[in-house]
């Protein structure tokens, strides 16, 4: 989306095709069987008030948070319009809460802009290792560098990242 803002028009499609997805299968968990037909214009809806209303995102904040506000907007229209009105048994309330993974694709989101901040030299090692689960000695074997070199890498990058977030600038170290 940053990308996008900045007026980099590849970007921007590779975002309007990876929000799509997203926002298919977020619609489709939502809509009831009879509907499940309207996800694609829904989906159509948000995309288009994504691209009018995208210079209203304010870059210091989640993307994902910001769309699904969207995408929530349009989905509540759609029912009203439709006079949908969804009920669920109380019994049955624990299975909507667990099928609900959009915070999930957030957090990744989210932690993958964070890598971003990193060093570049980092952000694979810092991914292998806190992400993947992977151990200081598989890293530093299929990268061919020292388990000591892959530990203080990963150090500076998580430093590097959270100086960032604290806004003190020295990010870069």
């Amino acid at each position: 989306m940053l990308a996008s803002l900045a007026g980099d028009a590849r970007s921007y499609a590779v975002l309007l095709d990876e929000v799509a997805r997203h926002l298919r299968s977020y619609f489709l968990r939502r809509l009831a069987d009879g509907h499940r037909g309207d996800a694609d214009d829904l989906v159509q809806d948000t995309l288009m008030a994504l691209h009018t209303r995208r210079a209203t995102y304010e870059v210091d904040r989640p993307f994902t948070s910001w769309l699904h506000a969207i995408a929530r907007y349009k989905l509540i229209d759609h029912f009203r319009r439709h006079r949908i009105r969804a009920t669920v048994p109380l019994d049955d309330a624990h299975d909507l809460i667990a099928s609900d993974d959009g915070e999930g694709i957030a957090d990744r989101m989210d932690v993958e802009r964070l890598l971003q901040i990193a060093p570049e030299k980092s952000r694979d090692l810092i991914y292998r290792t806190r992400i993947e689960g992977q151990s200081i000695a598989e890293v530093a074997q299929s990268t061919g560098l020292s388990e000591s070199s892959v530990k203080v890498t990963v150090h500076r990058g998580l430093k590097a990242i959270a100086a960032r977030l604290k806004g003190d600038g020295h990010g870069d170290r």
